[in-house]
């Protein structure tokens, strides 16, 4: 039986990326080596990360002026690796708390400068993305999490502010076209969008570097793996090398605009069944939710563990809900087919015809 992967991540992947990531584990470019036991200084692997660094510049329409890296330490090393090179301890930063990723973001920049947070939706369990507020003036940075893998809320539109935005996009990065020029710095775990855990991808803006007073360590200085190209300790070689056919497949798709296409297409389908079932009910308000997490929850809750078990039987994988929202949750990354969706739909249509 086909598994349809629903994962929040680590999640799915194209099928020709793992196919071929497969066959450069045991032979990588006929060298009769896998890419996981050559050294990363090999002109085979210099032109991976070149292709890899030319396609998010190609993907992203990130110039010069900005620096590509990949590291390592996922998102989470980025919510105090950001403040550290951004922000002297006098400097003010502002942070929205959208999420758990939010808050754990703002803890970590606390310790690197001031910190004001602008608005929270903790108040409704973080059920919409929240708005109207003003950025301070003399902020060094807007801080937003653009997709809640959780509570499946999305940034559709990006709020007006002179300050750079800096944006942890782990969830959503690629799924949809990006506006370069209104990003200071923008990080991404891979395991969702790009490729598989153990590679972060950081596209940060080299005019703001190099401003803080406090001596920074060289593994945590953004200076340091953009003077060398990503490779100023060992990468995570077969990470970033899944990701380079990962960019390599969007391309291939006819890039962010038809990703974003996709994706709107298998979000509608599934939040109208949603909408239409009178077994489900969505957990985000309409106008933030995400095309990347779709969170609902069943009307009657002894309907949960059964509906598990439809699931289950029809091949469906990973669509429990987190347990700060419970219920259920649906990630249709970039690699998600839209036939997937459609057998996520069919169970729900016929589990409502059963218990109906």
């Amino acid at each position: 039986m086909k598994i349809h992967n629903f994962s929040a991540g680590p999640a799915i992947l194209p099928a020709s990326v793992m196919e071929a990531s497969a066959r450069a584990a045991v032979d990588f470019n006929g060298m009769g080596l896998s890419i996981l036991e050559i050294s990363h200084r090999t002109k085979d692997f210099e032109a991976v990360m070149a292709e890899a660094e030319s396609l998010v510049r190609e993907l992203s329409g990130a110039g010069d002026d900005y620096a590509v890296l990949f590291l390592g330490g996922g998102a989470s090393t980025q919510f105090f690796m950001a403040p550290m090179n951004l922000l002297n301890d006098e400097d003010t930063a502002c942070y929205v708390d959208s999420g758990v990723w939010a808050t754990k973001a703002i803890k970590e920049a606390k310790n690197f400068g001031k910190i004001e947070v602008l608005a929270s939706s903790k108040d409704r369990n973080y059920n919409y993305i929240p708005k109207d507020y003003a950025v301070a003036p003399q902020a060094r940075y807007l801080h937003l999490t653009s997709n809640n893998t959780i509570y499946g809320t999305e940034i559709h539109e990006w709020p007006e502010t002179d300050a750079p935005i800096v944006s942890d996009m782990s969830s959503d990065m690629f799924s949809r076209p990006i506006d370069i020029e209104r990003f200071g710095l923008i990080y991404a775990g891979a395991q969702k969008n790009l490729g598989p855990a153990g590679v972060t991808l950081v596209i940060v803006r080299k005019d703001l570097l190099g401003h803080t007073t406090r001596k920074l360590p060289a593994m945590l200085d953004y200076r340091i793996h953009a003077d060398n190209g990503s490779m100023y300790n060992t990468p995570p070689v077969f990470p970033i090398y899944t990701l380079m056919l990962t960019l390599r497949w969007i391309k291939e798709q006819g890039g962010l605009e038809a990703m974003a296409l996709h994706n709107v297409q298998k979000a509608q389908l599934l939040y109208n069944e949603i909408d239409t079932n009178p077994c489900f009910t969505g957990t985000a308000v309409e106008e933030d939710r995400s095309l990347m997490n779709v969170c609902f929850v069943p009307v009657n809750p002894e309907h949960e563990a059964p509906f598990m078990e439809a699931c289950k039987a029809a091949g469906i994988s990973g669509v429990k809900g987190h347990r700060s929202v419970g219920g259920f949750r649906a990630s249709i990354y970039n690699a998600m087919p839209q036939e997937s969706v459609q057998v996520l739909v069919d169970v729900m249509r016929d589990f409502a015809k059963k218990v109906g």
